[in-house]
């Protein structure tokens, strides 16, 4: 069948059940019907508010104090609004617990896909976390609930109780570099694999939209599902154009339906 062919769901579960190892991919797009808005999307935090994107930036972080506290006072407002799972993410959950899932990378720094079920370790969050907080200085790692609780209390901008240095949301703000491990792993895991699964990212973000190409020129099958056009849609071996919240549980289910039959 030839590249970029539409294809049904119930081919692609095939392979999915077919194969021994299986990694996906997961951007913003997987989250949005948690209510977790994406970035750049035609509805995204980027396009509605171009501002926005400058604050991701760890020199912004560095230089403006007015600017650390202002989003540490969301952070704080926003912490007892704590995104649940949606059916795609409790659906992955499944596929791992089938013995088809091999490595989840995630651009999301939500922890939605542990909250589901997935295993941590099979988890590589590739941008980090944003439930940890950690100093830019010593590395010193706290959960955010501790150091927001700190925030709530009047340090408007809080700073490491054992050095002194500056502290950020375990998350990997534009300017930073990536993990090497974590990227490491990644690769290791797309040139290692037989199906990759891109779904909800707009495979636009480098270096992790290598990882697709990766594994295709290892041999693997690629499925993408993305609410609007990726540059791989025209290379992928299938591309599914349905909600997420209903595509992947239907994958899920027939490749359980079919391997217990």
């Amino acid at each position: 069948m030839p590249r970029g062919t539409f294809v049904l769901v119930d081919e692609v579960a095939t392979w999915l059940r077919d194969a021994d190892r299986v990694v996906v991919l997961t951007g913003a797009g997987m989250s949005t019907a948690s209510g977790i808005p994406d970035y750049r999307g035609p509805q995204g935090v980027w396009t509605r508010d171009p501002a926005a994107e400058r604050r991701s930036s760890i020199d912004v972080w560095l230089t403006e104090p007015d600017t650390r506290r202002d989003i540490w006072r969301e952070r704080l407002a926003g912490a007892g609004l704590r995104p649940r799972p949606n059916a795609a993410h409790v659906a992955l959950a499944e596929l791992e617990r089938l013995g088809r899932l091999d490595t989840l990378v995630t651009q999301n720094t939500d922890g939605l896909h542990q909250d589901a079920g997935n295993d941590p370790d099979r988890v590589v969050e590739i941008h980090g976390t944003n439930r940890f907080v950690h100093c830019l200085d010593c590395g010193d790692r706290h959960p955010m609930p501790a150091v927001l609780e700190r925030v709530a209390d009047g340090d408007d901008d809080p700073h490491c109780t054992r050095c002194g240095g500056l502290l950020k949301a375990a998350t990997v703000s534009f300017g930073q570099p990536l993990d090497p491990a974590r990227l490491q792993r990644a690769h290791d895991a797309a040139v290692g694999c037989e199906v990759f699964l891109a779904l909800g990212t707009s495979l636009a973000v480098h270096p992790v939209a290598l990882l697709p190409r990766t594994a295709l020129e290892a041999g693997a099958r690629l499925v993408v599902a993305n609410a609007e056009p990726t540059p791989y849609d025209r290379v992928a071996d299938a591309v599914l154009a349905d909600d997420l919240v209903e595509v992947v549980p239907a994958l899920v289910e027939r490749v359980r339906a079919t391997s217990a039959g």
